[in-house]
C-alpha cells in the first residue's frame, strides 16, 4: 500500500509539474514571438494566442485562469505607460483597451470562483464597454451566489452610471445574504435618498479601499477619497476667498492675505501661507478668479 500510494503521489506531481511547464512555455513563447513580431501583428493579436494554455494545462483551470489574469494586469499596465500615464485605474476610457474584457472572461470562465478578475471588471470596464463590465460581474454572482462583494461591485456600477435606483436594489439584495456587513443595508437607504453626493462617493470608496482584494484598486480607492476630501476643502477655501472680497472688495492676491484665518481654523499651510492639500501638496490660488486648485504635482486625482 505504501509503495502504491508513493507511485500515486509521483504520478500527480509530474502531472503539476507538466501542466506549470506548458504553461510558462506558452508563456515564454508569446513573449517572444512580441518581441519579433512584424509591424502587421499587432500586440493584441499576440495576447490572445493565450488560448493554448487551455489545451496544455491538463484540466488544470485554476492555473489557466491566474495566466489569463496575469496577462490581463500586464495588458493594462502596458497601455498605461505607453499611452496614458496619470490616469485613474476607473479612467482607462482614452486607451484603447479592446481586449480586456475578453480576458477577464475568459479567466472567470475557467475559474467561476476567482472573485479578483470580477472586481477587476467592476472597476475597470465601466470606463470602456459598461454593458461588459454588468455582464461578467452578473456572470460573477450566478457563479457564487452567496458572495455579497459581487453585489458591492454591481451596485457600483449602477452607481457610477448614475442609476440610483438599480443601485438600491443591488446593495439591497446583497445585504440579505449570510456575512453580508451591515454597511451594505445601510447603502441602499442612502441611495435612496443621496445616490449623488459626496458622502456616498466617500462611503463607497471607503469600503472599496477596505475590501478591494488588488492593490491597484485599493489604490484607486484611496486616491478618490483624496480627491473628494480636496473637493471638499476646496469649497471651504473659496468660501473664505468670497468672504476676503466681500470685506475688503477685492480677492486675496496671495495665500498670505488669508494665513491668519487660516491658522486660526487650525489649517495647516507652508512657509507662504498656502494650505495643504490631503496628499500634501500646496494648493495653488487662482488670484484672479477668487479660486483654487490642486497641484500639477499633486497625486490628488484631477479628474
Amino acid at each position: 500500500m505504501r509503495q502504491s500510494l508513493t507511485k500515486v503521489d509521483l504520478l500527480l506531481l509530474l502531472t503539476v509539474l507538466f501542466g506549470l511547464a506548458g504553461v510558462v512555455g506558452v508563456s515564454r513563447s508569446i513573449d517572444s514571438q512580441r518581441s519579433v513580431a512584424s509591424p502587421t501583428v499587432s500586440e493584441d493579436q499576440l495576447y490572445l494566442q493565450g488560448a493554448t494554455v487551455k489545451r496544455v494545462s491538463l484540466g488544470f483551470n485554476g492555473l489557466a485562469a491566474d495566466w489569463y489574469w496575469m496577462r490581463s494586469l500586464q495588458y493594462v499596465g502596458r497601455k498605461v505607460l505607453s499611452n496614458g500615464q496619470g490616469l485613474q485605474l476607473d479612467n482607462l476610457g482614452t486607451l484603447n483597451l479592446k481586449l480586456l474584457a475578453p480576458l477577464l472572461d475568459i479567466s472567470t470562465t475557467l475559474d467561476p470562483q476567482f472573485l479578483e478578475p470580477y472586481e477587476y471588471a467592476a472597476i475597470v470596464l465601466p470606463g470602456i464597454d459598461v454593458q461588459e463590465a454588468k455582464r461578467i460581474t452578473q456572470k460573477g454572482i450566478a457563479a457564487n451566489p452567496s458572495s455579497w462583494r459581487l453585489y458591492q461591485h454591481l451596485g457600483y456600477i449602477h452607481w457610477q452610471q448614475q442609476d440610483y435606483e438599480r443601485a438600491r436594489e443591488t446593495y439591497r439584495e446583497g445585504a440579505k445574504l449570510p456575512g453580508a456587513p451591515a454597511w451594505m443595508d445601510a447603502m441602499q437607504a442612502r441611495m435612496a435618498v443621496e445616490g449623488g453626493s459626496r458622502d456616498t462617493a466617500r462611503e463607497i470608496y471607503q469600503r472599496m479601499y477596505e475590501q478591494a482584494g488588488d492593490e491597484k484598486v485599493k489604490e484607486m480607492a484611496r486616491r478618490r477619497l483624496l480627491q473628494l476630501k480636496s473637493l471638499d476643502e476646496r469649497d471651504g477655501l473659496r468660501r473664505l476667498m468670497s468672504a476676503y472680497k466681500a470685506q475688503g472688495g477685492k480677492c486675496p492676491s496671495s495665500w498670505a492675505d488669508l494665513a491668519p484665518t487660516l491658522r486660526a481654523l487650525k489649517i495647516r499651510i507652508d512657509s507662504s501661507g498656502a494650505p495643504f492639500d490631503p496628499a500634501g501638496a500646496p494648493y495653488v490660488m487662482l488670484a484672479d478668479k477668487c479660486d483654487v486648485e490642486t497641484d500639477p504635482r499633486s497625486e490628488v486625482p484631477k479628474n
